[in-house]
């Protein structure tokens, strides 16, 4: 699939000498759900800055839609929607006025019937004449997102964009992003809620101390690293393991009435036949199992601890 992106040995460098990029080579395919994930302070936002246009590179090259974000900078953000985490607005505008105004900043026409889509996909119609101001929180971001589309960008960034929203409007902002995705509009996404990236992307980028330590299809990581467990609802329950099951992956759970057997879905032989007969010799009797595989949240946890 073609990259509307490109990002080649991109590094940043502050004054203070804090690395926050470290050659960050990532390409980002036209129409897809991008999600970045990485703890506080793993360079996304300051990725995110230097692809729009905020911050400057120390070293490398950027390129949008085949324009160099610095000798092209007005085509490329141009293209370009930033909804940022921090709400900074205009609190004596009012929505329809500040809305408005984001689109004529890139020099398009003016379009009433353009701004009033965007305000109705996102449910603040009835809000257009309120100022800012007087907005809840959850309404203010909404009106972030519509001014990030006012100008009909072809991608858009979405940098903690439900931080602080209630459950009711993020809903009703990712119909949004699956509406705009489904428009051709390419998404990148920095979420803290990892079960919406896990919901929404179609990719999942991993960033941490500076430096993308994995890019992959989510359900392809989900099948690679992902573990599952299978759970064993004991009849009696053990005060320990029993020396005889020592060679197998488990642990004692819920007061020694579980036992919890781990297992590699990718393995040649997942040890679970092994497993039933040494319990069975061991006189370990079970009335229950199920098993469970495991989730974005448990792999990206599982990739950000072995790299700390």
């Amino acid at each position: 699939m073609q990259s509307i992106i490109s990002i080649s040995n991109l590094s940043k460098t502050y004054a203070t000498g804090f690395r926050a990029l470290k050659d960050i080579n990532l390409d980002i395919r036209r129409g897809e759900i991008f999600a970045l994930l990485g703890p506080n302070g793993a360079g996304k936002t300051t990725l995110i800055g230097i692809v729009c246009g905020i911050l400057v590179a120390t070293a490398g090259k950027v390129t949008v839609d085949g324009h160099d974000i610095i000798k092209d900078y007005r085509a490329t953000r141009a293209l370009i929607g930033l909804v940022p985490q921090e709400l900074h607005t205009d609190a004596f505008e009012s929505v329809w006025g500040t809305v408005s105004f984001s689109r004529g900043l890139f020099g398009k026409p003016r379009d009433p019937a353009h701004i009033e889509k965007v305000l109705r996909a996102l449910s603040l119609w009835d809000k257009k004449d309120d100022r800012i101001m007087t907005l809840s929180g959850g309404m203010k971001r909404r009106v972030l997102i519509a001014k990030a589309l006012a100008h009909e960008p072809q991608i858009l960034f979405l940098d903690e964009p439900t931080a602080g929203v209630d459950v009711e409007l993020r809903k009703d902002m990712w119909q949004v992003v699956r509406d705009l995705r489904a428009s051709g509009v390419t998404i990148i996404l920095t979420t803290h809620y990892i079960e919406e990236a896990e919901d929404m992307a179609d990719r999942v980028g991993v960033i941490n101390k500076g430096e993308i330590i994995l890019v992959e299809n989510k359900a392809e990581l989900v099948r690679k690293l992902g573990k599952k467990r299978m759970i064993l609802y004991l009849q009696k329950k053990l005060d320990a393991l029993p020396p005889a099951l020592g060679a197998h992956a488990l642990t004692l759970a819920n007061g020694g009435s579980e036992l919890v057997f781990t297992y590699d879905t990718q393995g040649e032989r997942t040890g679970i036949t092994t497993l039933l007969d040494d319990l069975n010799r061991a006189g370990i009797q079970f009335r229950d199992l199920q098993t469970e595989q495991s989730s974005l949240e448990d792999i990206f946890v599982g990739l950000v601890s072995d790299r700390q």
